[in-house]
Protein backbone atom coordinates (compact mmCIF):
# COMPACT_ATOMS: atom_id res chain seq x y z
CA UNK A 1 0.00 0.00 0.00
CA UNK A 2 1.42 3.48 -1.21
CA UNK A 3 0.86 6.58 1.42
CA UNK A 4 2.17 9.79 -0.10
CA UNK A 5 3.78 11.96 2.30
CA UNK A 6 4.34 15.79 1.72
CA UNK A 7 5.60 18.87 3.81
CA UNK A 8 3.05 21.42 3.08
CA UNK A 9 2.77 25.50 3.21
CA UNK A 10 6.53 26.31 3.80
CA UNK A 11 6.47 23.64 6.62
CA UNK A 12 3.71 24.50 8.24
CA UNK A 13 1.64 21.33 7.90
CA UNK A 14 2.56 17.19 7.46
CA UNK A 15 0.24 15.85 4.48
CA UNK A 16 -0.65 12.27 4.44
CA UNK A 17 -2.39 10.59 1.64
CA UNK A 18 -3.55 14.55 0.36
CA UNK A 19 -5.12 15.56 4.05
CA UNK A 20 -3.42 17.94 6.12
CA UNK A 21 -3.14 15.80 9.08
CA UNK A 22 0.27 17.25 11.77
CA UNK A 23 0.57 21.31 12.14
CA UNK A 24 2.96 23.01 13.77
CA UNK A 25 2.81 25.20 16.66
CA UNK A 26 2.19 22.34 19.11
CA UNK A 27 3.99 21.66 22.04
CA UNK A 28 5.52 18.01 22.22
CA UNK A 29 7.75 16.17 25.09
CA UNK A 30 10.61 15.16 23.79
CA UNK A 31 13.38 12.83 24.95
CA UNK A 32 16.85 14.94 23.15
CA UNK A 33 19.71 14.43 24.87
CA UNK A 34 21.51 15.97 21.59
CA UNK A 35 19.13 18.70 21.54
CA UNK A 36 19.66 21.03 24.88
CA UNK A 37 20.54 20.24 28.15
CA UNK A 38 17.09 19.63 29.71
CA UNK A 39 16.29 16.34 30.67
CA UNK A 40 12.67 16.65 28.72
CA UNK A 41 12.52 19.02 26.23
CA UNK A 42 9.37 20.94 26.23
CA UNK A 43 9.48 21.62 22.71
CA UNK A 44 7.22 23.81 20.49
CA UNK A 45 7.32 22.77 16.73
CA UNK A 46 7.92 25.83 14.76
CA UNK A 47 8.95 23.97 10.80
CA UNK A 48 8.61 20.63 9.61
CA UNK A 49 12.07 20.26 7.75
CA UNK A 50 11.23 16.75 6.46
CA UNK A 51 8.87 13.86 6.42
CA UNK A 52 9.96 10.22 6.40
CA UNK A 53 8.17 6.67 6.96
CA UNK A 54 9.92 3.50 9.02
CA UNK A 55 8.26 0.66 7.86
CA UNK A 56 4.48 1.34 9.35
CA UNK A 57 5.82 4.66 11.57
CA UNK A 58 5.83 8.21 9.82
CA UNK A 59 8.72 10.14 11.15
CA UNK A 60 9.50 13.77 10.93
CA UNK A 61 12.67 16.61 11.40
CA UNK A 62 11.40 19.49 12.56
CA UNK A 63 12.79 22.77 13.80
CA UNK A 64 12.10 24.23 17.28
CA UNK A 65 12.45 25.75 20.69
CA UNK A 66 12.88 24.35 24.00
CA UNK A 67 10.12 26.47 26.28
CA UNK A 68 12.40 25.43 29.33
CA UNK A 69 15.91 26.85 28.04
CA UNK A 70 15.23 28.44 25.17
CA UNK A 71 17.60 26.36 22.89
CA UNK A 72 16.55 26.61 19.25
CA UNK A 73 17.56 23.92 15.87
CA UNK A 74 16.39 20.63 14.63
CA UNK A 75 15.40 17.58 15.91
CA UNK A 76 17.31 14.39 14.65
CA UNK A 77 13.95 11.98 13.77
CA UNK A 78 10.69 11.53 15.45
CA UNK A 79 7.98 9.70 14.88
CA UNK A 80 4.72 11.53 14.75
CA UNK A 81 2.25 8.91 13.88
CA UNK A 82 1.45 5.06 12.54
CA UNK A 83 0.50 3.86 9.45
CA UNK A 84 -2.75 1.34 10.72
CA UNK A 85 -5.04 -0.90 8.21
CA UNK A 86 -4.28 1.93 5.58
CA UNK A 87 -5.38 4.81 7.76
CA UNK A 88 -2.56 7.42 9.69
CA UNK A 89 -3.26 7.33 13.30
CA UNK A 90 -1.28 10.43 14.89
CA UNK A 91 0.17 9.69 18.59
CA UNK A 92 -1.25 10.95 21.70
CA UNK A 93 0.33 14.61 21.99
CA UNK A 94 1.01 14.15 25.71
CA UNK A 95 3.58 11.02 24.88
CA UNK A 96 7.27 11.55 24.99
CA UNK A 97 8.84 11.33 21.82
CA UNK A 98 12.41 9.31 21.49
CA UNK A 99 14.60 10.90 18.84
CA UNK A 100 16.76 8.78 16.72
CA UNK A 101 18.83 8.66 13.27
CA UNK A 102 16.49 6.87 10.73
CA UNK A 103 18.36 4.10 8.47
CA UNK A 104 15.43 4.73 5.72
CA UNK A 105 16.32 6.72 3.01
CA UNK A 106 12.27 7.60 2.30
CA UNK A 107 12.57 11.23 2.74
CA UNK A 108 10.55 14.04 1.46
CA UNK A 109 11.64 17.56 2.12
CA UNK A 110 8.70 19.36 -0.16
Amino acid sequence: MTVRLRVLDDGAWISVNDQRKVSVSELWRVSAADFCSCELVDFVVENFQAVSVNGRTIEVIVYGQCIACGATGETEWLPVGRIIDGEFTVFDQSAVRHTYESGNPEINSG
